[in-house]
């Protein structure tokens, strides 16, 4: 995916709202451009060893997945999601052995399928799946808004952690 412009000004809802998601999304590979598969798996926080560059990747990737698919639209999971009813909360995070290039495909990949899963529909269609919060069903508008709150938030966390890594800040390169 490659770095998006932000929406127009006055744009309709919609396009702002995909516009600002799109835009959020297209960090996520910029963050980790550059970066070798040891920094992308390398645990700096003690407190916090799930949050990795990888992991936060494969975090997102699963979340698309999760509102889009599962919430959403109400696919049914048959064993292709990484949880498990007695599993860890975070298991879609375990992914040391997976490559960093791999993740961020699978990412755009799924980013793409959330955006045509959601193209014909309008932002007050509701969620379908098992998974209704507290017995009242999302609209698609909060699911967007709740999406570019939790991509910007995680994008936070990448900033954070590659520049602890290799010093790469903002929209800046990597060192040479």
């Amino acid at each position: 995916m490659t770095v998006v412009s932000r929406p127009p000004l006055t744009s309709d809802e919609r396009t702002q709202l995909t516009g600002w998601l799109d835009l959020q999304r297209s960090f996520v590979r910029m963050k980790c451009a550059g970066l070798g598969e040891e920094d992308a798996h390398r645990k700096l926080l003690p407190t916090s060893p799930l949050m990795t560059m990888a992991g936060l990747v494969a975090h997102l990737r699963w979340n698309e997945y999760s509102w889009f698919q599962l919430n959403l639209m109400g696919v049914p999971d048959t064993g292709q999601t990484p949880w498990t009813e007695d599993g860890h909360p975070d298991a879609e995070m375990f992914v040391d052995d997976v490559p960093l290039a791999q993740l961020l495909d699978e990412y755009d990949a799924e980013c793409a399928r959330s955006n045509e899963t959601i193209a014909g529909l309008s932002l007050d269609e509701v969620e379908k799946g098992p998974y209704v919060a507290k017995g009242e069903a999302a609209s698609l508008r909060y699911i967007l808004c709740h999406m570019i709150e939790e991509t910007a938030r995680h994008l936070g966390h990448l900033d954070i952690i590659r520049e602890l890594l290799d010093g790469t800040t903002s929209y800046t390169k990597a060192p040479e």
